[in-house]
């Protein structure tokens, strides 16, 4: 189960940021080895005092490790045949990071792996830099004798979408049944530098199918905008901003906004500070009532979802239906100039050999 991860403890948070800054994948930087390091030290304090005011740390792993135990405790009586299941998570900036991961595997003697992303849209920058992770620790031994296939985007799988749709109706049931149909829903996802949009990266497509599918299961009762949070460093991010979105909504005279983050499964310092503490406050001094969607963390159809995933994957795979990878999986985004990513793809395309 890979995803981006986040710090456990207020302690970590300089490793994390650390490790975020240093990839590539993520976030283009020049001169990147010298210049992440420093960007890293100088943003410490600040993080360190949002993780301590959402609980001292973050709470994805806690999240991830729970849906993990019953993912796999449904894929035991769902695919007997290839029981048992047990799942490994694998962060990208934070403990467990995949040499861990790697080294608990290899413990277990596992011969049969999947990597699932736990980042519903697929993006180069998440997903494929989960990946080419993967991917280097196998070139540097540590993970031999494994069989590998890839679950790599899943942001219109229908169980996810009912999930997410749940939420946001549970949301919009704290407004007044009078003026709900007034109520604007904000879906809101991470932003991405224009570097990586312009390559050719799907992305932002993908995080617009998972709306246009939450709105269809939803009935369009609501107006609805997609907007993008997190934007790092003075270069140019995907917009508009969300907190932009919110000050402009107030400006045009919407009092009422359902926030939705489409692009998170769980928790973290995006939801629990930015969404619900940083952007919510500045909307309410504008004037907005605003309710957030709850994040998916232990929600049982959220659980049956990747369950679910994760079984046909199971079953097709071994059926000879699908290969190692999706056929999408396997074009490099037009622009890419990243020697990692073909070599990785083809590397997971024959099945990690």
């Amino acid at each position: 189960m890979m995803n981006m991860g986040g710090p456990s403890t207020v302690a970590e948070t300089h490793d994390f940021l650390k490790n975020l800054f240093s990839d590539g994948d993520l976030i283009p930087l020049p001169f990147q080895k010298f210049l992440a390091p420093w960007i890293a030290r100088k943003r410490t304090p600040q993080i360190e005092k949002q993780y301590a005011e959402i609980g001292g740390g973050s709470p994805i792993r806690r999240w991830s490790e729970i849906q993990g135990a019953g993912m796999a405790a449904l894929l035991d009586e769902m695919n007997p045949e290839s029981a048992p299941h047990k799942p490994y998570v694998a962060f990208r900036y934070a403990n467990p990071l995949m040499e861990e991961t790697a080294r608990l595997m290899k413990e277990d003697g596992v011969k049969r792996a999947v990597a699932f992303t736990q980042y519903p849209q697929y993006s180069c920058s998440t997903t494929g830099s989960s990946l080419n992770d993967v991917f280097r620790k196998a070139q540097a031994g540590h993970l031999e004798g494994i069989e590998w296939s890839v679950i790599d985007r899943w942001g219109t799988h229908p169980g996810f979408i009912e999930a997410v749709a749940q939420h946001v109706e549970a949301a919009l049931a704290k407004f007044d049944p009078a003026t709900r149909s007034d109520t604007v829903i904000l879906f809101s996802a991470h932003s991405l530098p224009m570097s990586v949009v312009n390559r050719g990266d799907p992305y932002i497509l993908e995080v617009s199918a998972s709306v246009s599918a939450v709105m269809d299961r939803l009935g369009h009762t609501n107006p609805f905008r997609l907007v993008w949070q997190s934007q790092v460093g003075p270069s140019a991010w995907m917009g508009m901003q969300t907190i932009d979105a919110l000050k402009g909504l107030a400006r045009l005279g919407k009092k009422q906004v359902v926030l939705v983050p489409i692009a998170f499964t769980s928790d973290h310092i995006e939801t629990l500070y930015e969404l619900d503490l940083e952007y919510a406050k500045e909307a309410r001094e504008h004037g907005l009532e605003i309710h957030r969607a709850a994040s998916l963390n232990d929600s049982p159809v959220f659980i049956r979802a990747i369950a679910d995933i994760a079984s046909q994957h199971l079953r097709d795979y071994s059926a000879g239906k699908i290969g190692p990878t999706s056929t999408q999986v396997g074009l490099r985004c037009p622009g890419c100039t990243n020697g990692t990513c073909g070599t990785q793809k083809t590397w997971f395309a024959r099945g990690g050999r």
